[in-house]
């Protein structure tokens, strides 16, 4: 018996270390070998300075210059209030489509678009920017969802809607390996690259 439980707990060691800490050590020095941007979090910088993850969304609705992304049910760990985007506790609103809290959320939504947007209809604004995300952290909206906030982003910022729609269309990210998904804009990258028009000395990677 001594023998069998021996052998068992070797066996129990061996399996650990392979498993536990050999396969992830393989997985993270091939990360490191051939996706170092992506397995180190993604990050985009502005002068230097870390700002944001390219995979994860950030809140702008607070700026009307700025682009807003996908709205965002995430609430903080410690209070239970509503906080965009928190990363530490991704998760969705959970409220069915006949829910009076999320109805109400969602015309709540639709009247600040149609309150800060120049000239814009119930019917041109996407479902996706009036109803919140399965994770809460969609760093992505379609094309059409960025071209709708021109004129928004143009009245607060004083650019040309024409010049503002060139680089919405500079920032489209094909679909992925060119077949799964749309056509889709990261919000982050996007706002980026509008702060770099506003502020020409800035320099992003």
């Amino acid at each position: 018996m001594l023998l069998t439980l021996k052998r068992a707990v070797i066996v129990t060691v061996l399996l650990w270390i392979m498993l536990a800490l050999g396969f992830t050590f393989v997985l993270v020095g091939l990360g490191q070998v051939f996706f170092p941007y992506q397995a180190n979090g993604s990050v985009v910088t502005v002068q230097g300075r870390p700002i944001a993850a390219r995979h994860v969304g950030q809140y702008f609705g607070n700026r009307l210059q700025y682009f807003w992304g996908r709205p965002s049910a995430t609430v903080s760990l410690t209070t239970g209030k509503p906080q965009p985007y928190n990363a530490l506790n991704s998760a969705p609103s959970n409220e069915g489509p006949t829910n009076a809290v999320l109805l109400h959320d969602i015309q709540r939504r639709i009247a600040r678009y149609l309150h800060t947007t120049p000239g814009l209809t119930v019917g041109q604004i996407p479902v996706s920017l009036v109803e919140s995300s399965g994770s809460g952290l969609d760093p992505d909206i379609t094309v059409q969802s960025a071209l709708i906030q021109v004129p928004r982003v143009a009245k607060y910022t004083g650019l040309r809607p024409a010049r503002l729609r060139q680089l919405v269309r500079s920032q489209v990210l094909p679909p992925d390996l060119g077949v799964f998904g749309p056509s889709r804009i990261n919000v982050v990258l996007l706002n980026v690259a509008l702060y770099q028009l506003l502020h020409p000395q800035s320099a992003a990677q």
